[in-house]
């Protein structure tokens, strides 16, 4: 009975290392993709960074005014 009951641990314990190695190995992937995809568009992602810069200041100014009505 408690060798039953070791085992069914040992089989749990192996499904759960498995899954947290593959989801690791998954982290890693998307990390290395994120870091080839910016330096690839590097120079597309600084024309929308200089596109956006103007709405953020205008939500900034927004938000400061809708805080200073109150």
């Amino acid at each position: 009975m408690v060798e039953e009951a070791k085992q069914e641990c040992c089989k749990m314990d192996a499904g759960k290392a498995f899954g947290t190695i593959l989801k690791v190995i998954l982290g890693l992937a998307f990390l290395a993709l994120g870091v080839l995809a910016l330096m690839r568009w590097w120079g597309n992602l600084l024309y929308v960074a200089k596109g956006c810069i103007g709405l953020f200041l205008l939500l900034a100014g927004i938000i400061t005014l809708a805080i200073a009505k109150e």
